[in-house]
C-alpha cells in the first residue's frame, strides 16, 4: 500500500492467492454468504465501524479474500463480510498464522480505523482464527463510475464490465502505449502496472498491485498484453488512493 515502502519489501514479500492464476484453492471453500452475519458480543457490524470517528478502536469479523502482502510478522489482508469490506494494514501475524489465512477464513480483528490519502483501512491490529468460511462474489459497479457513491463499495470485490482500454502513456520511441511499470514509467518487470481505461466517455487509472498480483499472475500478464481499444471485462478490490484506484486481480477480453 504505501510505496515508499515498496523497494525495501519487494524481495521478502509473500505474494498473495487472489490473482486469477491463484485463486480459491481445495483448502478455501464457498459457500454462500448469511443474509446477514451475526457478530460475536462486543464486535461491530459494518454500519457501525462505518460510523466509527477515525483513531479509534474497532473489533470487526470478517472473511479473508485475499493476501497482499507478509514481511516481519506483518501481514496486509483485504477481508469482507456480508455487508462490506475491511482492509487490514500490517496487520500482527506470524508467518505460520499468514499461512492459515486462506481465501473465505473468517477472523475476528481488533486495531484501530484509519485513513491514508482516502483509503481507510484498519491498522495496529491483531486477530483470532474463528469458524466460518465466505468467498464474496464480485458487485457490478460498472454504472456508479464517476458517481459519489462508488466510495461506499471501498476495498469490496467489484467488477466493471465492457472497459476500454486507453493510452496509458509512451514509450522512449514516443509511441502510445497501453501500460506503464508505476504511475510514470519509472518501473520494470515487477513493479505495479498501470492502465487507463474507459466508459461513456470518461477515462480512470486502474493498477495490478504487483504484491497482490505478481509478474508470475495471469493479470499481470494479460494487462502486459493489453493492447489500446481492446474491450475488457475487469475485476479487483476497490482501493482509493486520492480518488477511486482498483487493485486489479482479473481481466477477460
Amino acid at each position: 500500500m504505501k510505496n515508499l515502502n515498496k523497494v525495501l519489501l519487494a524481495s521478502l514479500l509473500v505474494l498473495a492467492a487472489g490473482c486469477s492464476s491463484q485463486n480459491q484453492g481445495s483448502d478455501s471453500p464457498a459457500p454462500a454468504a448469511p443474509a446477514a452475519d451475526e457478530k460475536s458480543e462486543g464486535v461491530m457490524t459494518y454500519e457501525e465501524y462505518a460510523a466509527a470517528e477515525l483513531d479509534t478502536e474497532v473489533t470487526i469479523e470478517a472473511y479473508v479474500q485475499a493476501k497482499q502482502s507478509w514481511w516481519e510478522d506483518k501481514a496486509t489482508v483485504y477481508t469482507q463480510d456480508a455487508d462490506g469490506a475491511y482492509f487490514l494494514y500490517n496487520m500482527a501475524c506470524s508467518e505460520a498464522d499468514y499461512d492459515k489465512l486462506v481465501t473465505g477464513q473468517k477472523i475476528k480483528v481488533t486495531g484501530y480505523k484509519s485513513e491514508w490519502s482516502g483509503e481507510v483501512e484498519i491498522v495496529d491490529a491483531t486477530f483470532e482464527i474463528e469458524d466460518g468460511n465466505y468467498v464474496a462474489e464480485p458487485v457490478d459497479v460498472t454504472d456508479l463510475l464517476g458517481k459519489e457513491e462508488l466510495i461506499n463499495h471501498q476495498n469490496q470485490l467489484v467488477s466493471f464490465k465492457g472497459m476500454t482500454v486507453e493510452a496509458a502513456g509512451k514509450d522512449d520511441a514516443g509511441n502510445d502505449v497501453a501500460f506503464l511499470y508505476n504511475w510514470d514509467g519509472s518501473g520494470e518487470e515487477g513493479s505495479d502496472l498501470y492502465f487507463n481505461v474507459s466508459k461513456d466517455g470518461q477515462t480512470y487509472s486502474f493498477t495490478v498491485e504487483s504484491y497482490l498480483c505478481g509478474p508470475d499472475t495471469d493479470v499481470y500478464k494479460a494487462v502486459k498484453e493489453l493492447a489500446i481499444g481492446d474491450v475488457v471485462d475487469l475485476e479487483g478490490f476497490l482501493y482509493w488512493y486520492e480518488g477511486v484506484n482498483p487493485h486489479i486481480t482479473s481481466v477477460k477480453k
